[in-house]
């Protein structure tokens, strides 16, 4: 298809507008829910087996931490980059692109770590060809998240952002649920411990040939313009838009066809004003959280007693990132619209509970006190997830959501470059060290997000600060 081919035609703006004008069909918020759920369950399973892999090939667990650090980098530099794709080459060719870089890392992935458990690779090469399988989630996985984001987030009224994000960011949740269940399941005689990373290269075939089979192919240049109506299954979502946004739409659509011409969607600087503060309490808490998910596998080996026999851990492991799934799920899905909690709200108590949490769990003792006060830092993690996000994404206007997607991306996968492999090294030296560390991150955000982030009450108008 020509390129003049994708362009609206001179006098027919209605034709184009038309699609933003019907609520998404269920049939394709289950797929797109699908695309997160399936990742977020994948990479959990992951974080469950990980810490006993690792004992098991005898190699200091700050290795393990340091082996996603490359993968991490590169969904940093990709993620904007996929994102601005996304809107000139479509919502689905960018979550399919994602969904492949999934399969592909975590078959190879598996296959390596079953060498290495098996003796024919040593411990140094497992490390390094799991690093570089590794990569390929972090290069092309990172297409999947923003695309999705981007394709409810222009469909989704300002007014009603927050919990739109709160339950895309809820379909990871889910997945954090099922892939800590699942993970002690999916450890065969055959494959051992690295069961589910074939388990779910296979799940994400099955839902990359859904995705092309059902999912229409979209033109997100127009996507966003026009009356948008809320997806159905967003919390108190309202087929009405406010009238400052049909005002907002409209200005920006006529803006964009002046002259029958489409005009190009600006580039969005990391150091735009409007989003300062949301990046700095994105980059801090992010850390604090990133830091939190390294250390609880080997925590709980270490409180337990599991480093003898570290296949043993597995279960454990699991059911405390299960309770933090579930917590998570509790406040993305129960609190914040339940509670009508704003971008600012939500990451202000987030943090708050994220200290109390962390501070339970470091002193526990037992597996029953170890799964609450994880739970209890979850939730304050859910709580402030899709506050940053929607805080974010309402800061800017809709012809930028698949940029901020980007951003929002990247700084999430930012957070992993450095502060799980550091949370763990500074545990090593010390437990009380590596919490220590967490919780003052988390009050860093709360000190500063009460003094720099805007109020909610200002937020809808997306232009904070005027």
């Amino acid at each position: 298809m020509a390129e003049s081919d994708l362009q609206p035609p001179p006098h027919a703006p209605e034709t184009v507008l038309a699609p933003a004008h019907q609520p998404i069909a269920r049939e394709r918020m289950v797929l797109l829910f699908l695309v997160m759920l399936v990742t977020a369950a994948g990479n959990t399973a992951m974080q469950s087996v990980m810490p006993s892999i690792g004992t098991a090939l005898g190699v200091a667990d700050v290795w393990i931490s340091l082996a996603y650090t490359w993968s991490a980098l590169l969904w940093v530099i990709c993620a904007p980059l996929w994102a601005k794709r996304s809107d000139r080459r479509g919502r689905k060719a960018m979550m399919a692109v994602g969904l492949v870089g999934f399969i592909a890392s975590f078959a190879l992935c598996g296959l390596v770590l079953w060498f290495g458990l098996a003796g024919a690779l040593s411990a140094l090469a497992t490390l390094i060809l799991f690093a570089a399988a590794r990569s390929l989630y972090g290069g092309f996985g990172s297409a999947a998240p923003p695309a999705v984001q981007a394709y409810v987030a222009s469909r989704t009224p300002r007014s009603e952002r927050t919990q739109a994000m709160a339950l895309i960011a809820s379909s990871f949740g889910l997945g954090t649920v099922i892939g800590p269940a699942l993970a002690p399941l999916l450890v065969f005689p055959l494959t051992g411990l690295v069961g589910p990373f074939f388990a779910f290269a296979a799940v994400g075939l099955a839902v990359l040939i859904a995705l092309r089979l059902r999912l229409p192919d979209d033109a997100p240049t127009f996507a966003a313009r026009g009356r948008v109506i809320a997806a159905p299954f967003s919390a108190n979502s309202n087929p009405r838009m406010s009238d400052d946004d049909e005002e907002e739409d409209s200005d920006e659509a006529q803006a964009d066809y002046v002259g029958g011409d489409e005009a190009p969607i600006p580039d969005l600087k990391w150091r735009d004003p409007r989003l300062r503060p949301w990046i700095v309490a994105g980059l801090l808490g992010g850390h604090a959280q990133a830091a939190t998910l390294g250390i609880i596998g080997f925590f709980i080996l270490d409180r337990l007693g599991f480093r003898e026999d570290p296949a043993l851990g597995t279960g454990s492991i699991g059911l405390v990132l299960m309770a933090g799934a579930i917590a998570t799920l509790l406040s993305q899905w129960g609190l914040i619209p339940m509670l009508k909690l704003g971008p600012r709200a939500s990451t202000l108590w987030g943090m708050a509970l994220a200290i109390i949490g962390v501070i339970g769990f470091s002193l526990a003792q037992d597996l029953h006190a170890i799964s609450l006060g994880f739970a209890v830092a979850s939730m304050g993690f859910g709580l402030y997830r899709p506050g940053f996000t929607a805080g974010a994404s309402l800061a800017v206007t809709r012809r930028e959501q698949g940029q901020i997607g980007g951003i929002v991306a990247s700084l999430n996968g930012a957070a992993y470059i450095v502060a799980p492999a550091a949370g763990v090294w500074l545990y090593g030296h010390h437990p009380v060290i590596g919490f220590a560390v967490i919780c003052l991150l988390c009050a860093a955000v709360f000190v500063l997000g009460w003094r720099t982030l805007t109020p909610d009450e200002t937020l809808p108008s997306g232009r904070p600060g005027s």
